[in-house]
């Protein structure tokens, strides 16, 4: 499987915080982003892993990088060009709990299949990839049209599911992940959770 990790954002919430990019902090000795890497490549003999990102400083030995050609709004982290049948996308600034990560990795999924938690989207299973192209390019549209104020995962989410927009509501097609995976999108986010991480 392709699993394409989104490392691409401009991370105005994290600030260069301790003078680095949030998806290099160490965890354990290990950058958030290669740990993923590593992650991935241990559990899935086969896979063919991306990140996007324009930074030189992301090539990660198991994985290659590529510079979106489009990046403006948020919903653009879901490189349309990359987009094709049995791809994964997964998030650079997540620390992916083991186990998560192996049920993410080992999911069956029909068309589209979400994971995460109350808070955040961490992970996007595509089987169908026309299928969720065309829920990304009806969020862009509705956020470009100001139907909408935000667009992220969550839309896409509520878009797949014609789920009311502006409410975090988990419904089918959604596995929830309570081991404790964690997206880093603030020096709040870091400090609140270091001593967890080591």
């Amino acid at each position: 499987m392709k699993y394409i990790i989104m490392a691409d954002g401009k991370g105005t919430r994290w600030g260069m915080y301790k003078d680095i990019p949030k998806h290099l902090i160490k965890i354990n000795g290990e950058t958030l982003l290669g740990r993923t890497v590593r992650l991935i490549n241990e559990m899935d003999e086969e896979a063919d892993v991306i990140i996007t990102s324009h930074n030189p400083e992301y090539e990660f030995e198991g994985a290659k990088r590529y510079e979106p050609l489009n990046n403006h709004l948020e919903i653009d982290r879901f490189t349309e060009e990359l987009i094709e049948d049995d791809i994964c996308f997964l998030y650079g600034d997540t620390f992916y709990r083991e186990d998560d990560l192996k049920q993410i990795i080992a999911s069956d999924v029909e068309d589209l299949l979400f994971f995460g938690n109350e808070r955040s989207i961490i992970a996007i299973k595509v089987k169908d990839g026309d299928l969720f192209k065309s829920h990304v390019d009806n969020v862009r549209n509705l956020f470009l049209a100001g139907k909408i104020e935000k667009c992220v995962g969550w839309q896409v989410y509520q878009s797949f599911l014609n789920l009311p927009f502006g409410i975090k509501k988990i419904d089918k097609k959604y596995v929830f992940m309570d081991q404790g995976s964690q997206d880093f999108n603030s020096p709040e986010d870091y400090e609140k959770n270091k001593d967890i991480y080591g």
